[in-house]
Formats: C-alpha cells, structure tokens, sequence
C-alpha cells in the first residue's frame, strides 16, 4: 500500500485588502469612539442652542416689561440683547423697529422692520410702518405699500395713520381726485380728528377754486356763474349782494336748477318781517316747486313764509307735507313743534324736539325750545341739562360766527389806494 504523498505545510493566506479579525476589532472601536465624541458633541450644542433661545426669551420677556413701564432705553437694550443671541429673531427685530419708528427714526426703523417681515410675512402692522417710512424717505415704493396696508388694516387708528400718509403723498402730487377718495374714507373712520378736517377742507376748498377758475374761463358770463357768486356773496353774510346775483342768473335762465330756492331762501333771510318779501319768497317757491319738484325743503321753506304772515293753518299744512317728502326733515318738526307750544301741547311738541336734537345735536333753537317744553312739564332735571346745552352750543356757535367774520372780513383801502 502507498503511503500518501505529503506536500510542504501550507499556512492560510489572506487577501491583501482583507482584515484580521483583530484589526477588525480596533478599527471597530475606533468608529465607535468617533461616533460618541459627534453624539457628544452635537448633545453640547444642542444644549447651548436650548440656553441661548430661553435667554433671547428672558431678554424679550425683561423688554416688553420695560416698554410698559415706559423705560424705553432699558427695553432697546434688552431687545438688543436678545438679537445678540438670536440675529432673526423677530419678536426683536419688530419691537426694536417700532421704537425707532415711534422716535422718529425711519432709516433705523426700516431695516429692522424689514427683517421682521422676512421672519413673517404676516405682520401687518410691521408693513404698515415701514410703508410710512418708505413714504418719509422718498421712496418710489412708498405709495404701492401704503395703498396696500390702508386696504387691508383693521386697526382703526393705526389704518387711520396711514391713510392720512396716502391721502397727503396723493396731494402732494397733485392727484386730488385720489386724494378725495382717501378723505372720504378717513373722515368716517375718525370724523373728529382736527388734522384730517383741516385737510379736508384745504382739498375740498382747492377742488372748489379749481372748478371755479375753470367755469370762469370756460363761461365767465354764465347763470352758473352768478349763481356761484351769490353762494360766495352769502357765506360771505352779503345777502343783499347774493340777492342780486341770483336774480341776474335767473335773467338769463329762469328754469335754472336750484336758484328759486336760494334767491327765496336769501330773501327771506335779508328781510323775514317784511311783507313784501315774503310775498317774494313765497312767488319764488313756488317757481322753485315747478322747476325743480316737488321736496320736503321747499315745503319746509312754504310752512316758514306761511308763519311769518301769521298762516298757522297753512304753515302747518306744510310742514306735514315736508315730513311725508321727508320724516327727518329738521325745519318741518322745528315749525311743528313751535306750533304745539303755540297751542299749549308740550308733550306733542316734545316727540319733534327730541327728534331734531337726536339727528343735530348741536343745534342750539332745539335744545331751548325743549328745554321750554321740559319747565312745562316739570321735568327740572332734564329742562337745566338743555339750558346748559343750549348755553354752551350758543358761546360755541358765536366763536364760530366770529372766525367766519373774520375770515371774511375785508381790510379797508389805504388812502393811496382810494387815490388810485
């Protein structure tokens, strides 16, 4: 039997690229090891992350406190602070613009209120200021953005403050007819501001001045163009002037709208005891009736003429028919209620002067007439609550009738004046 033959002794080989089990094991470890110092690492800076946001916080929180305790420099520096830790933050970023803005600052507050926006974009209020600013510094896209937050505010006051900004940019580029538009919707949203009734006026009064140079060059020697010179004539308190003015419009057209009404209404207004011109005033009612139609004014106006000549029933007459043309008209319940006073009926009289003062609360006749009726009926309380309204309406009113004096108030010729 052969005995097998037996090679040289062969030990294992390994590929090149391959790894014994205990290198294996060592670089094992060692991505192992890698691993916990980023896990650690990470844990570290997640952690100061979590520090630094609850410190923005604290600042925020340390901030808000200062503004309502009104220590504006604490509250910017607190907000500053917390910047420093969160660069967008925009609760920061938007309180820190509003203070500036507030302070006058615009090229401070633009940049921050623009980085609050870029936080979010619906902060309207953010949009509304850096519009305003936009507007203060010249900016082209000043009137896009204040048209959009005027539209879209709810904030009356804040709505109100740029709108007044809009109505004044169109105004000053000379566009009245946007101007107007603005006005209109300001005046109802704050139609006590004294800012926006005296710009109101200027506009409104520019408007004016503009129609009426264009009807003077267009028909300078028109009925329109009388007419409008007796309006002048008569806000001036020259009703004799104005008298003679509608009078010459209707010269020329007798079927012009409106002016029977004004030509008997001045007329009435010149001479009221005069018999001969309530006869006029009544003759021109009566052409203003057929021209014009009939309305709860001129009725009004009949009722008056027909008092002055003592026409009770007839004055009552039509001061009924002005309130079925009209149930507020205000002249028609006045001429009723002095007529039921005049026949010893407060309490019918007091439903008409409770009405007038409800829809004119400024008008001083109402409030003495129902004061009057008040003493009638006992009511003690509410008779001296209308005498005191009745007193201040009246000093108020005549501090009124006194600026419009002088308003319209003419200085007198110089001697070299007269000369000339």
């Amino acid at each position: 039997m052969e005995k097998p033959i037996h090679g040289p002794s062969v030990r294992p080989k390994y590929r090149r690229n391959s790894l014994a089990p205990v290198h294996v094991c060592r670089r094992y470890a060692i991505i192992v090891s890698a691993l916990g110092v980023l896990l650690h690492a990470s844990g570290l800076e997640a952690q100061t992350d979590t520090r630094k946001a609850e410190a923005a916080r604290n600042y925020l929180t340390q901030g808000q406190a200062a503004l309502k305790a009104n220590q504006t420099g604490v509250a910017v520096q607190d907000f500053r602070q917390a910047l420093a830790l969160d660069p967008q933050n925009v609760e920061a970023n938007m309180n820190l613009g509003v203070i500036a803005f507030l302070s006058g600052d615009c090229e401070a507050a633009g940049p921050r209120l623009k980085s609050a926006l870029a936080g979010d974009r619906a902060l309207t209020k953010a949009r509304a200021f850096l519009a305003i600013c936009e507007k203060r510094l010249g900016e082209k896209t000043a009137r896009v953005d204040l048209e959009s937050s005027f539209s879209q505010l709810k904030d009356p006051k804040l709505r109100t403050m740029v709108g007044f900004e809009l109505a004044s940019l169109d105004y000053q580029r000379g566009d009245l007819d946007r101007t107007v538009s603005v006005m209109q919707t300001l005046i109802k949203l704050d139609p006590d501001n004294i800012d926006i009734l005296y710009f109101a006026q200027l506009v409104y009064s520019e408007m004016a001045d503009d129609t009426l140079n264009k009807l003077a060059l267009l028909a300078p020697d028109s009925a329109r163009m009388q007419e409008v010179v007796a309006e002048r004539l008569v806000n001036a308190g020259n009703l004799k002037g104005a008298i003679d003015h509608y009078r010459k419009a209707l010269a020329m057209d007798g079927y012009l709208p409106g002016a029977h009404y004004e030509l008997a209404e001045a007329i009435l207004e010149s001479s009221p005891n005069d018999a001969q011109a309530q006869a006029e005033a009544l003759q021109e009612l009566r052409l203003s009736i057929k021209v014009d139609g009939e309305s709860a004014k001129a009725e009004s106006m009949l009722g008056r003429t027909a008092l002055l000549q003592d026409d009770r029933n007839g004055a009552a007459k039509y001061y009924k028919l002005a309130l079925e043309l009209d149930p507020e008209n205000e002249d028609a319940q006045m001429g009723l209620a002095k007529l039921l006073m005049e026949e010893n009926k407060p309490q019918d009289a007091m439903k008409y002067l409770r009405a007038v003062v409800m829809s004119d609360p400024l008008n001083a006749e109402a409030h003495y007439r129902l004061a009057t009726v008040c003493r009638a009926l006992n009511l003690k309380d509410e008779e001296q609550q209308q005498l005191r309204l009745f007193q201040e309406i009246k000093k108020t009113k005549d501090r009124v009738k006194s600026l419009y004096r002088e308003m319209n108030a003419r200085s007198t010729p110089t001697d070299d004046q007269q000369q000339k």
